[in-house]
């Protein structure tokens, strides 16, 4: 697999860099594609920017404004509070719809650039309840996205079965802990490292850090 060339889904948050260093393990060249989609905050795809930068890795933004027309939620509009779902109902940070289109796009633009991999930071264990989160629905659209272009696409979901406590062992055991913890945006109030501490995003975040840390200690 090392030889081979892999596209990852990137926004520069905990996820998604914790996976990019894990397929820098894996394949010999990976690339990233960010999508704009005119985002609450814009510092995410700075952020992400910044990080391909400093990895050396090729990056890619592309234009994906009319999501943000046909889906809004609190990630595209400040006037929208970020609110846990409640009587069963999906967070209002769910955006209908965006894994399926990232996804797909990261597809076509790997068949571009000769790649066969793609690589996303989706996970079940810690999904907040979002149904395109869900291995049922990433093995189906790796199978959807093979016949749509007759092609051997595998997705990869480093993360899909693990806590957030275990993707920070994941991202110390790959030497990259302090890296995600500093230089990463996973905020849904748009700050930088260990967030403002209060929004769902950033007690998920903290919970997995204190819990994995704390497992190291007492290791």
């Amino acid at each position: 697999m090392k030889k081979e060339k892999a596209i990852i889904v990137f926004s520069g948050g905990q996820d998604s860099t914790t996976c990019l260093f894990w397929a820098m393990k894996q394949f010999e060249e990976v690339i990233a594609v960010t999508f704009d989609y005119n985002q609450r905050h814009s510092l995410e795809i700075q952020c992400a920017k910044d990080i391909a930068n400093e990895l050396g890795i090729k990056h890619h933004i592309l234009d994906m404004s009319l999501l943000n027309q046909l889906a809004p939620n609190a990630l595209t509009r400040n006037d929208i509070d970020v609110k846990e779902g409640e009587d069963g109902e999906l967070p209002s940070t769910f955006v209908p719809g965006r894994n399926l289109v990232f996804i797909s796009f990261a597809a076509i633009l790997a068949r571009q650039l000769g790649a066969r991999h793609i690589v996303t930071g989706v996970c079940e264990t810690d999904f907040s309840g979002y149904p395109d989160c869900r291995d049922i629905f990433i093995k189906s659209l790796n199978v959807s996205l093979n016949l749509s272009m007759d092609d051997s696409f595998v997705i990869h979901t480093p993360l899909m079965w693990i806590d957030k406590a275990e993707t920070w062992k994941m991202a110390d055991e790959l030497g990259a802990l302090d890296f995600v913890r500093n230089k990463t945006l996973t905020c849904y109030n748009g700050i930088i490292a260990d967030g403002c501490g209060e929004c769902p995003a950033c007690l998920l975040r903290k919970k997995g850090l204190d819990d994995y840390l704390m497992s190291r200690k007492e290791a």
